[in-house]
């Protein structure tokens, strides 16, 4: 049995269990307030571990049951196949948005980076 399969109390996992990562990822994503966002290496980053892939990944598994547009890429270029619903959240928190450019497929708005992006700081009320 390997490491990776044992609770941390040393007995095995149940089929349900969320791996401890995974579980520190959607903390975060958690704590984001409405109206603000941050980037997969931002949540790495504030985690002190993994990196973008890895935050995505747990994103892409485990991420319906938290606020997940709220974990986007640093370009933000909403998440493909996802622009919709996210779109729906964005205006919803009144999250900053940019005008699609006339090159943009779909003319889907990006997020305004500069002022959506949240640094972990105590204000959790969003964005100014």
């Amino acid at each position: 049995m390997s490491q990776e399969s044992l609770a941390p109390d040393g007995g095995p996992q149940g089929p349900d269990a969320l791996p401890e990562y995974a579980e520190r990822v959607l903390e975060v994503a958690e704590l984001i307030p409405p109206g603000r966002v941050m980037t997969y290496g931002d949540v790495a980053e504030w985690l002190g571990e993994g990196g973008p892939r890895q935050v995505g990944r747990v994103m892409a598994l485990y991420g319906g049951a938290v606020p997940w547009w709220r974990v986007v890429r640093a370009d933000g270029v909403l998440l493909p196949g996802h622009e919709p619903r996210a779109l729906g959240h964005y205006r919803a928190e009144g999250t900053p948005l940019k005008d699609a450019s006339r090159a943009a497929q779909d003319h889907v708005p990006r997020l305004d980076m500069r002022r959506a992006r949240w640094d972990g700081g105590g204000d959790t009320r969003g964005h100014t």
